[in-house]
């Protein structure tokens, strides 16, 4: 165990994962998500408060791991403890079941999120839909596997790939938390008056 701790410390150390510009804005994005979420959270603005609260913690752990990309730290286990054990060749077939894996898993955990959030789903569906596309996102990362990171480091124009897929699920979730903060106030504002 203490090997596999060597290895990994000699690979991988807490730093400033993205130091760019497009880090950062993606760093404030999920930070501001987050104030956004906890803002519903405070306000009592949906009878789902568990679930924007649960939300709220995830954003604020990914705002971290944005910058000490934690996600590299288990990329740097799993390719040392691949060497130590004698399974490196054959490290893309374990990447593959485990990519499917997550991708399975979090499509399980949204499904069984939505069943369970049925009958408010009308209130939450973008911002599952979000968090379900940042999991596997972030856990796909993880993963190391060089063709997904290929593809997602994939430039359009001056736009990389991996920016539209993170930010647009951090979106997904930041719009549905701004409809719901519009709609209940403007809701407030237009209740009826008490007859005179």
């Amino acid at each position: 165990m203490s090997t596999l701790f060597d290895c990994v410390g000699g690979t991988w150390t807490p730093a400033i994962g993205d130091p760019s510009v497009m880090g950062w804005v993606t760093v404030f994005a999920y930070a501001m998500t987050a104030a956004l979420a906890g803002l519903i959270v405070h306000k009592r603005l949906s009878t789902l408060r568990m679930f924007w609260f649960l939300l709220t913690l995830l954003l604020c752990f990914l705002t971290i791991n944005k910058q000490l990309d934690l996600q590299s730290a288990l990329t740097a286990i799993g390719r040392c403890s691949a060497n130590q054990d004698g399974w490196y060749d054959q490290r893309g077939l374990v990447q593959l079941a485990f990519i499917a894996c997550v991708s399975a898993t979090c499509l399980l955990i949204g499904i069984w999120t939505a069943w369970s959030l049925r009958r408010n789903l009308q209130q939450v569906w973008l911002a599952l839909l979000g968090v379900v596309f940042l999991l596997a996102f972030v856990a796909i990362r993880a993963a190391g596997f060089h063709h997904v990171d290929r593809f997602i480091g994939f430039n359009v124009g001056s736009i990389r790939l991996n920016w539209v897929l993170e930010l647009g699920g951090i979106s997904m979730i930041a719009l549905n938390a701004l409809v719901l903060l519009f709609v209940t106030r403007r809701s407030k504002h237009r209740s009826p008056r008490s007859p005179s």
